[in-house]
């Protein structure tokens, strides 16, 4: 039986979960709510329930589920009064913006035995899926560094991401996905040390790029950047590999390979470059190494909710975990922290 999900905030998030909600094989669209009119009647005109109050749809026996889509600020307050209600509740990311917050949402998820899930669902993108089969496949032999990078030019949104209070910048926006992305390539992997600087080019208030190392225990490296003032955009992800190298130009390429067949030197040729020779620096050929494209795997990002509502129904295990969204929130706030102090942190995390 298909569950009843409520949506609370109709804002670009909120009305793609309900477009995703009414389209679903595994949940109904009970309705919405918005402290925004506006958005609430841009609801009704799209044939959409909208509740009175949050706390109608608290009271409403008939959802099962509460969809949070507001800004970062008021995801604590909400979350816990929808478990505390009795509701399964998914939260979108960040989850919050500090630690100590997400552990009391978590801690009430825990006493009231409903199913509490953040909606990472930039696990489902085919550029990420593809650089991430490619290390688990170790047809490049073994991961050294991967780089993984979003670009664009026009700032940030001139909405409530522009403010601190309610949890704006770059690292809470694009780094929670990012930074999520590269736990789940490391998730056996600790990270030992960390490094963040940020910029604020077109935002005094918080942070409109950033950049972060994340130095593994077992010597591997993951490098995410984000930019808002970049007019020409470096390639989506890079990674080093002991047998090769991959990358991907943009989310909508596939990823381009060069796998190492053989490391003969005796016959290399010196070229020429601006100012001089090197035989360093000279290019391989079809002998000593192959090229090619890997298909872009197929992704349905719906199949989000379908864990979800197995989880509910006890056949599948969540893939989308607790301790998964803390050690990303840790990994956030230490970002902070060294952008903030200018320093390399050493963490255990």
């Amino acid at each position: 039986m298909k569950k009843n999900v409520a949506v609370i905030g109709y804002g670009g998030q909120g009305s793609w979960h309900c477009r995703q909600i009414q389209n679903s094989d595994v949940v109904t669209l009970a309705g919405i709510y918005d402290i925004e009119p506006k958005k609430c009647e841009a609801a009704e005109n799209n044939n959409i329930r909208v509740y009175e109050s949050f706390e109608a749809v608290l009271e409403d026996s008939g959802v099962d589920v509460v969809v949070i889509a507001v800004p970062n600020d008021s995801h604590k307050e909400m979350v816990i009064k929808a478990l505390e209600a009795g509701k399964n509740v998914i939260c979108e990311k960040p989850v919050e913006m500090s630690v100590a917050a997400f552990d009391e949402m978590a801690e009430a998820a825990e006493k009231s035995g409903k199913l509490f899930s953040v909606h990472q669902n930039r696990r489902w993108d085919v550029d990420f899926l593809a650089m991430k089969s490619i290390v688990e496949s170790g047809e490049i032999g073994d991961l050294i560094r991967i780089e993984s990078r979003i670009h664009g030019s026009r700032g940030i949104p001139s909405d409530w991401r522009c403010t601190k209070a309610q949890g704006g910048g770059m690292i809470l926006d694009w780094g929670v996905h990012l930074i999520d992305q590269m736990l789940q390539i490391f998730a056996e992997d600790k990270i030992v040390r960390l490094h963040c600087s940020t910029t604020n080019i077109t935002n005094t208030e918080v942070d409109d790029g950033f950049k972060l190392t994340l130095y593994f225990e077992s010597g591997r490296e993951a490098y995410v950047e984000v930019g808002t003032y970049n007019f020409i955009a470096m390639p989506r992800f890079y990674m080093q590999c002991k047998n090769g190298t991959a990358m991907i130009t943009d989310w909508t390429k596939k990823a381009h390979v060069a796998k190492l067949k053989a490391w003969h030197e005796k016959d290399v040729l010196p070229v020429q470059t601006a100012a001089g020779i090197t035989k360093t620096m000279a290019p391989r050929d079809e002998i000593t190494l192959d090229e090619y494209d890997i298909e872009r795997p197929v992704s349905d990002v719906h199949d989000y909710y379908r864990n979800y509502c197995a989880a509910l129904g006890g056949t599948q295990k969540p893939l989308i975990t607790l301790p998964q969204v803390r050690r990303v929130m840790q990994v956030m706030e230490l970002a902070f922290e060294s952008a903030e102090k200018k320093q390399v942190l050493e963490t255990n995390i």
